[in-house]
């Protein structure tokens, strides 16, 4: 038999190896057997005693672990090395050692400085962590992007923004070695000088202002999107503290876990699900679903509150996030790290074996996550390769998980929500910065979980807001237009498909459509048709329904980090129980319906921006490509042209009606289609093409494209001169052109 191993033998293993820490693990570790597990169980509550170890239900986790985005301060040793502290600690013994590890561009920091700071924990070495810096607290200078132009005394900024015709003056020795013409980002400086212009201080070369760096920056400040924080919001974000245990159920023991991609930078959602013990409820599970508190840091009227509701949520770009919130709040004490003490709202939900809901309750509570995941680790573990940190959670966790959502899926289906088919497509880039791939997003059962989970507490709070008699902010998908619906069934007729008349509409008819039309060469051309049918989700303080879903009542409550409707309805829920006085505020009331106007606008602005983000950097990608030869599908057909969808990379191109041919074409709004005067030759939706590539402008994002072939047969020769030869303009033709066609692509999508 093995010796029993020593106190600090098991925390060492502990340490390593966090994701296994049962009794039953750890006796496996060591090849304890039989009787020596009386001493291993002794040896553990010992441990357990004396504050090494903390036991949360059959697992013992080490409690003296920092979360991963932490406020610090700065101690250099007497060497000069940067060291810091955490200036939150709860473990029983010494804080740990934090190394500081700077890098190019990072700002000179002095002895006593608070930092926000991103850590990472290290093995074999005298710290327990490395931190890099996300930027000093209290410091939050005024951020411009701009194109440099140099001059013997340093030069001048021009900012992007159209907005603003303020110039900036950069000294010699603040250029940072900026090249003439780049587009750099600067931070000011200082007072007005000799010539009137405020200073700056360059603080990254950006290089090329069409380079796919510079795209998302570009298009934050052409949509007016708020990318800095002022400085009352960072002030008051550095200031919050822990959320109290006091007011709040003490949910730590159960094990909620977290389930997001790979490269979340925050996790505002978690889940837990069991077997309903109750026996007149056979084969039912009850759910729980918890979500940050985002409404204990951001309270009515705050400056917190106030930047918030002007943004109106997070916007996403390829290579960064503009977020609602500060650092402090959505990457440190609002996000849900594995092991950390957290405040959040919780709702409990029990359903039946066929996935309806039978009943909930919300909780305000304290929870601690005992995992953090990603949904690829996810499925591999229930498809049957676990990894080293799945394996103990599958069939505890992740199973009764899967468990409940095969009921949901039976309700789902009985429901019908809209089950469109259209492929997402990730642009991904290199560490340059460049499209490396455009990958299509796989959809794994595991983000299906999520969802469902998701729509079903979003369910929950709509009820539970509505029966309180509760003001709130439903998330509102009013039915299609019937002239929308009538030119649909046209497109469904002329593919060969039926969609009935003369009856209310449901989701499920179109889901019959979309059926017919799946596996046929028409398949992509029904999907987009219907889309295109479809009218856009807005917030309201009434409610309309949610056609898409097929709900009657529904609010969103899962995303206050990035969310401002989910905030306005986390104070609904706290002013509905009675939870404490950072509910909804007289204000919030009143201003319910401009509020709901103001954030259904933000929303459609990060739209744009991010398609239009993703438009230069398709655009971009594609650049090099000019002359090729690819196949697409028609996307879209308007008076002025053909927009064409690449199979490749997904991009939108035009092909202008004046390059179809010589002869009139008749374009049938209805019907979507061009028809030729002379020859009778129909272009329509979802028709096969071959187009060549003529430009590419990343700048403004724009593609023009010729068209070859149309369904496999070869069209004639154009005004081009033909087929296959070079298009000759002057210079500085293809960049007017270009903007003319991107002005009406926007016109036309919205």
């Amino acid at each position: 038999m093995k010796p029993i191993p020593s106190k600090d033998e098991i925390l060492a293993w502990i340490s390593d190896n966090p994701t296994q820490t049962s009794k039953r693990d750890i006796a496996r570790a060591f090849g304890i057997k039989g009787a020596a597990r009386i001493d291993l169980k002794r040896i553990l509550k010992e441990l357990e005693a004396d504050g090494h170890l903390e036991k949360r239900r059959r697992s013992y986790r080490d409690p003296d672990r920092l979360p991963p985005v932490s406020v610090l301060e700065v101690t250099p040793d007497s060497d000069g090395d940067l060291f810091a502290r955490p200036m939150e600690w709860e473990g029983e013994g010494a804080a740990p050692i934090i190394l500081l590890m700077p890098r190019a561009g990072d700002p000179a920091l002095a002895a006593g400085e608070r930092i926000l700071a991103r850590l990472t924990e290290v093995k074999d070495a005298p710290h327990a962590y490395e931190a890099r810096l996300i930027r000093r607290i209290g410091t939050n200078p005024q951020r411009i992007l701009g194109v440099f132009r140099a001059s013997h005394e340093g030069g001048r900024i021009l900012p992007v923004d159209k907005g603003s015709d303020k110039e900036w003056r950069v000294a010699a020795g603040a250029t940072e070695g900026a090249q003439d013409g780049e587009l750099v980002e600067a931070e000011a400086a200082g007072p007005k000088g000799r010539m009137g212009l405020p200073a700056a201080r360059i603080v990254a070369r950006l290089g090329d202002p069409s380079a796919p760096r510079a795209v998302s920056l570009i298009a934050i400040h052409e949509h007016g999107i708020p990318d800095a924080f002022p400085d009352d919001v960072i002030a008051e974000a550095d200031r919050a503290k822990p959320a109290p245990l006091k007011g709040r159920e003490d949910l730590r023991d159960l094990p909620l876990l977290t389930i997001d991609p790979a490269d979340a930078r925050d996790r505002d959602d978690a889940c837990y699900a069991e077997p309903d013990k109750d026996l007149a409820n056979p084969g039912g599970h009850v759910i729980w679903v918890a979500i940050a508190d985002v409404a204990h840091y951001v309270t009515p009227g705050s400056a917190l509150d106030r930047e918030a509701r002007k943004r109106g949520n997070s916007t996403y770009f390829p290579d960064r996030v503009v977020p609602m919130l500060p650092d402090r709040l959505s990457g440190d004490l609002c996000s849900l790290h594995e092991g950390v003490p957290r405040a959040a709202l919780a709702v409990r939900m029990v359903i039946n074996a066929k996935g309806e809901k039978i009943a909930h309750d919300f909780h305000r509570i304290q929870m601690r996550s005992v995992a953090s995941l990603n949904y690829e680790e996810v499925q591999a573990a229930i498809d049957g390769t676990p990894s080293e940190k799945t394996e103990p959670l599958t069939e505890p966790l992740l199973r009764p998980l899967f468990a409940a959502y095969e009921a949901l899926k039976i309700a789902r289906e009985a429901r019908q929500p809209l089950e469109l088919d259209l492929p997402e497509r990730q642009i991904v880039l290199s560490d340059d910065g460049k499209v490396a791939s455009v990958a299509v997003k796989e959809r794994l059962d595991a983000h299906r979980l999520i969802e469902e989970f998701m729509v079903l507490a979003n369910v929950a709070a709509a009820e539970t807001l509505v029966a309180k008699r509760q003001n709130l902010l439903f998330r509102v998908h009013e039915e299609p237009a019937p002239e929308k619906i009538a030119a649909l069934r046209e497109v469904a007729s002329a593919a060969g498909f039926g969609l009935a008349k003369g009856q209310v509409l449901h989701t499920r008819q179109l889901n019959r459509l979309l059926a017919q039309a799946e596996g046929s060469d028409e398949d992509e051309l029904i999907n987009m048709s219907t889309l295109r049918s479809m009218t856009q989700a807005y917030y309201s303080p009434e409610n309309f329904g949610h056609f898409g879903l097929a709900l009657q009542r529904y609010a969103h409550f899962t995303s206050p980090i990035r969310r401002y409707s989910d905030l306005i309805v986390h104070r609904a829920l706290i002013s509905a129980h009675g939870w404490g006085k950072d509910g909804l505020s007289p204000e919030d009331i009143e201003t319910m319906e401009a509020t709901a106007k103001a954030i259904s606008d933000t929303e459609r602005r990060s739209m744009m921006a991010e398609r239009d983000t993703t438009d230069r950097y398709l655009a971009s990608y594609l650049s090099e490509r000019v002359g090729n030869e690819m196949g697409g599908r028609i996307s879209g057909i308007t008076r002025f042209g053909v927009f064409v969808k690449l199979d490749e990379t997904g991009a939108d191109g035009l092909v202008p009606i004046r390059d179809l041919g010589q002869e009139y074409f008749r374009h049938d709004p209805d019907t979507q289609t061009l028809t030729g005067a002379d020859s009778g030759m129909t272009i329509g939706l979802g028709q096969r093409v071959t187009v060549r590539l003529a430009e590419a402008v990343p700048v403004t994002g724009g593609l023009l494209l010729e068209l070859i072939e149309l369904e496999g047969q070869a069209l004639p020769k154009s005004r081009r001169g033909g087929r296959g030869k070079p298009v000759r303009r002057k210079v500085g033709s293809a960049r007017k052109k270009a903007d003319k066609v991107k002005r009406k692509v926007k016109r036309t999508r919205r």
